[in-house]
């Protein structure tokens, strides 16, 4: 592969990520709202959209009130990060907060796991085990894909929120507890419950403040924010100067849909560190493109009409990013998409 060098920040202006890469990649805009912070979540990379905004402030007002909040968005938006959020928040930033994850979870142990069990419960149960509910005590349970919890253990959840207590495998008496409950998915809950896959009460009682975090494509004016905070996270990993995109570079990156959202941009940076080469959209099929060194053919009118036309179908059409994409002005672009009409209409009369 002909390797592109990177076009390079100065390496002191390289922060290391203070979370250490243990948080979920999919980062979103934490530190545009009025939210007292940590200073650990101080770096997390800045939004702009007016969209991130409005469910940041919806996030302070659920920490706030410690209300049940269900986050809903594509893979890869950031869900955890909100839930995370949430609890650094709130008065709750103190106690644990405990991720779950719903899809892995087993009818036969999912019932022990989350709400414990009782010494000799069960054949192999030679303890008494608090169960991730009470292990949580005071603080945040994160129940991630909570579309794919198992039929069976949906009404337990349901007496949890409504009761505010557990009833451990093998007691004979529930016990209480004080946790926040965040839960997330990729999933529409409401034809989840129209097809029976999901209880409808569970749903309603999850639904007490919804959010839906809007994928990448919709808010592309965050992408620049994303790569500067993901160059600066792995120049600091691989011990590398930070990456900063051309205006090209940068444009083509703001018009791909971004089908996997912020956690393919965060993959196909670290890709770049990993290549030691310039990160770049990706193809279709989800590769970076290789560059072969060659020209498909010397024709320079060819050459510039073939450019045009992919900057169109990479931009889907919108004029003013292929032109962006091109390095050209919008007028310029304009009279570029005349001559080619000009010369199919000919080439069509010919025929």
């Amino acid at each position: 592969m002909s390797i592109r060098p990177f076009s390079f920040r100065s390496a002191d202006a390289a922060r290391r990520d203070p979370q250490g890469g243990s948080l979920d990649p999919a980062i979103v805009d934490l530190t545009a709202t009025a939210v007292a912070e940590p200073p650990a979540a101080s770096n997390w990379v800045l939004g702009s959209s007016a969209a991130m905004k409005r469910i940041a402030k919806s996030i302070e007002r659920a920490a706030e009130v410690e209300c049940t909040v269900l986050v809903s968005g594509e893979t890869g938006t950031g869900k955890e990060l909100w839930a995370r959020l949430l609890h650094r928040s709130g008065p709750r930033r103190t106690k644990p907060f405990v991720p779950v994850n719903c899809a892995a979870l087993t009818a036969s142990l999912a019932e022990s796991q989350l709400f414990g069990h009782e010494k000799g419960a069960f054949t192999g149960a030679n303890g008494r085990s608090l169960g991730i509910f009470r292990a949580a005590e005071g603080g945040v349970v994160f129940l991630d894909e909570i579309g794919e919890m198992p039929a069976e253990l949906q009404p337990k959840l349901l007496r949890v929120l409504q009761q505010r207590e557990v009833l451990p495998v093998g007691a004979s008496e529930p016990v209480p507890v004080d946790v926040q409950i965040v839960a997330a998915t990729n999933r529409d809950l409401e034809q989840e419950v129209e097809k029976g896959n999901f209880r409808e009460d569970l749903y309603y009682r999850l639904n007490m403040i919804e959010l839906r975090v809007p994928p990448l494509r919709e808010r592309a004016e965050d992408i620049p924010a994303f790569i500067d905070f993901f160059a600066q996270r792995f120049s600091a990993r691989y011990r590398m100067p930070a990456w900063a995109p051309s205006p090209d570079a940068l444009a083509a990156f703001c018009s791909f849909e971004w089908p996997g959202n912020v956690r393919q941009l965060e993959h196909v940076i670290e890709q770049g560190y990993v290549l030691q080469t310039e990160p770049q959209v990706p193809t279709k099929a989800g590769r970076v493109p290789e560059a072969s060194g060659r020209l498909p053919c010397l024709d320079l009118a060819k050459l510039r009409e073939q450019a045009i036309r992919e900057a169109l179908q990479l931009t889907r059409g919108h004029k003013a990013r292929a032109a962006k994409l091109l390095g050209v002005h919008a007028n310029t672009m304009t009279r570029l998409l005349k001559e080619i009409e000009g010369g199919d209409s000919e080439a069509a009369d010919s025929k």
